[in-house]
């Protein structure tokens, strides 16, 4: 299987109401007058860093992806689990772990270990608290809305190709926490990038049933000349978002393109309808 039909076949099973069908990157939980948001990311070796990166970094940014999962439901982070595969380089990955728990305001809360033969893969778990409800989701972006980014696109991938004034974008990346608390009573739907800019808008306007409609030329890019392979190479962790016409957004942000009723394909760029997310972005399998 790839990666749409095995999460197509776990929607057949037995499902917590707060898992929102699998459609959202988090799980909302409330009891009683606290909602809860839990994430869950992992990194392979081989897939998401290189077998000679610098464990140090690899923590730091497994702790940042799950923590802007968070950014983009609004929520402050709570604590985190740990799933760790054992190796020659774990000193390194503390280090890491220790400065990005240290850096990016949350605690350590357990976990496991495991001791593995072949390439690692780590996870973690962040758990954290919603601070506006309804907590936003990536199916609530409606007709007449804006579609926004709080920053450009690109970037991890220069830095991956050894790009010094980018590489910080893809080793060590900076979720976008208070932007994503500060926006959550005005947006209708927010998700981070990870994948990809024109994938993860395919993704929001097919879940909430609307096109987008995207300007090419408003799109903020780390390298214009490279415009494509920007907005289709992911690891960015903006947040990608819409509202309404008339909010006053809290925070700086792009405005780059429309929602519009669903027309022949969820996404538009520059008119031509983009019906297929193959080559929209990063998928797996």
């Amino acid at each position: 299987m790839n990666e749409t039909e095995f999460i197509a076949a776990l929607r057949k099973l037995p499902l917590h109401p707060g898992a929102r069908g699998l459609e959202d990157d988090c799980a909302i939980l409330t009891i009683g007058a606290e909602t809860l948001v839990i994430t869950h990311d992992m990194m392979a070796e081989g897939t998401h860093f290189r077998p000679d990166a610098d464990l140090a970094d690899v923590a730091w940014k497994l702790l940042a992806a799950n923590l802007s999962d968070l950014a983009a439901k609004g929520a402050e982070p709570v604590g985190v689990l740990l799933g760790h595969s054992l190796g020659s380089d774990d000193a390194r990955f503390l280090a890491g772990l220790d400065e990005a728990l240290r850096s990016l305001g949350t605690v350590l809360m357990g976990g496991d270990t495991v001791a593995a033969t072949g390439p690692s893969t780590y996870g973690i778990t962040a758990i954290g608290r919603a601070t506006h409800a309804p907590v936003p989701s990536r199916g609530g972006a409606a007709a007449g809305d804006g579609v926004y980014v709080t920053g450009p696109v690109g970037r991890a991938m220069l830095g991956y190709e050894g790009d010094p004034q980018h590489l910080a974008a893809f080793n060590r990346p900076a979720p976008r926490m208070a932007e994503g608390v500060a926006l959550a009573p005005y947006v209708s739907a927010m998700m981070d990038i990870s994948d990809g800019l024109l994938l993860d808008c395919w993704r929001m306007a097919w879940t909430s049933g609307v096109t987008f409609a995207l300007a090419a030329d408003a799109v903020p890019v780390a390298d214009r000349t490279r415009f494509a392979e920007c907005v289709r190479w992911g690891d960015d962790y903006e947040l990608l978002f819409t509202a309404p016409e008339a909010a006053a957004l809290p925070v700086p942000a792009v405005r780059i393109g429309a929602v519009r009723a669903r027309g022949s394909a969820p996404l538009l760029l520059d008119e031509p309808p983009l019906a297929d997310p193959a080559d929209l972005g990063y998928r797996h399998g």
